[in-house]
C-alpha cells in the first residue's frame, strides 16, 4: 500500500498557498522524496494538490481540469461535477485520492465518495500528515500575521516532524 502525504492549502489577506511534502511511500520503505504533488489548473488560475495513488492524481487532474474547461473556468460548479462522476462512473469510482483545489475565493476538498467539502477558517488538509498540518495551520493563523505561504510551509515543516509519511521538501503555488 502506498501511504504519503500532506497537502495544506492556506488563504489569507487575499493570497492563497498550497504546499505538499515530496515523500511516496511503500510499506515501510521511503521510494521518492522530491514528488511534486501541488501544480496549477485552469491556465494558472487554479491550484490543486492531491494525496494517494499518484496515477488516480493524475487522472483526476485531467478530468478536473476538463470540467473546469466544460463549466468556463467555474471552479465550484467543476468540482460538483467531478465529484457526481467519480462517485458514480465505474472507472473513477476505484481510484484512490483526494484532490484539494483552490483558486483565488474559494478552497475544495474532493474524494471519490462524492463530497465537495470547503472547509472552514480558509485552511485545507488531506493526507496521513493532514491534522497535523491543519492543527499548525489554524494556530499560526491565529497567533502571527504570517502570509498564506509562510504558514503552509511551516505547518507542513511541524507535520514532518510528526508524521512519519511526511518529509521536509516541500513544494508550493501560490495566486
Amino acid at each position: 500500500m502506498f501511504h504519503g502525504t500532506t497537502i495544506l492549502c492556506v488563504r489569507r489577506d487575499g493570497k492563497v498557498a498550497i504546499a505538499s511534502d515530496g515523500q511516496v511511500s511503500l510499506d515501510k520503505t521511503v521510494m521518492k522524496n522530491t514528488a511534486k504533488k501541488v501544480r496549477k489548473l485552469g491556465e494558472g488560475q487554479v491550484l490543486a494538490g492531491f494525496a494517494g495513488s499518484t496515477a488516480d492524481a493524475f487522472t483526476l487532474f485531467e478530468r478536473f481540469e476538463g470540467k473546469l474547461k466544460e463549466h468556463q473556468k467555474n471552479m465550484a460548479r467543476a468540482c460538483v461535477e467531478l465529484g457526481k462522476d467519480w462517485r458514480t462512473d465505474r472507472f473513477l469510482r476505484r481510484l484512490e485520492a483526494l484532490l484539494v483545489v483552490a483558486d483565488k475565493d474559494k478552497t475544495f476538498i474532493l474524494s471519490g465518495a462524492g463530497d465537495v467539502i470547503e472547509p472552514d477558517y480558509g485552511i485545507a488538509a488531506v493526507g496521513s500528515g493532514g491534522p497535523y498540518a491543519l492543527a499548525a495551520a489554524r494556530a499560526l493563523m491565529a497567533h502571527t500575521q504570517m502570509p498564506a505561504r509562510d504558514v503552509a510551509r511551516e505547518s507542513l515543516s511541524i507535520a514532518g516532524e510528526i508524521d512519519i509519511y511526511t518529509n521536509a521538501n516541500i513544494s508550493l503555488e501560490e495566486l
